[in-house]
């Protein structure tokens, strides 16, 4: 068993305000995806305020760029989440509310068992991936690492075709 658990981050930049019609269907679908999540398997842990979700937080200087942050106990939990539960129908609406992003938007890392990532630790893994591609340090679900504490080393098989790289 792993000591580890696995951090992701991903980010999104809005097509209008928060607050605006063309971002209603989301907003509308945040509580329950974010409820979804809570009670998914795997699940640690989610960036939140007060409010229950992080729409507040703007660690980026576009104030349209919302962040998302959790902490998974491996990586099939998670894609599991992502790509075969509920989230995944919203996900096949995202062209409605966030622009096409040119540059990596998901980074995946993992942490020891009890921690909690920064949003500043997500946004520097993010960074690494665009920049040096997958590594151990932060890698996607096209080309997964191990924990540090499970062989063999290197990456592993990707998990899904349907893994979005860059859109």
């Amino acid at each position: 068993m792993s000591h580890y658990h696995l951090a992701q981050v991903n980010i999104a930049r809005l097509v209008a305000p928060l607050d605006s019609p063309e971002l209603a269907g989301f907003v509308a679908r945040l509580a329950d995806v974010n409820a979804l999540a809570d009670r998914a398997s795997g699940f640690v842990w989610r960036l939140q305020t007060e409010e229950g979700d992080a729409t507040a937080l703007r660690p980026y200087e576009d104030d349209r760029i919302l962040v998302n942050l959790s902490v998974w106990t491996g990586l099939e939990p998670l894609h599991q989440f992502v790509f075969r539960s509920d989230h995944a129908e919203v996900m096949r609406q995202r062209r409605a509310w966030f622009q096409r992003m040119v540059e990596a938007y998901v980074a995946l890392w993992w942490i020891p068992t009890g921690r909690r990532p920064s949003v500043q630790e997500a946004k520097e893994r993010l960074e690494h991936l665009r920049t040096h591609g997958e590594t151990p340090t932060a890698f996607s679900f096209h080309r997964p690492f191990p924990p540090p504490d499970t062989p063999p080393a290197g990456p592993l098989a990707p998990l899904a075709d349907e893994c979005p790289a860059t859109s």
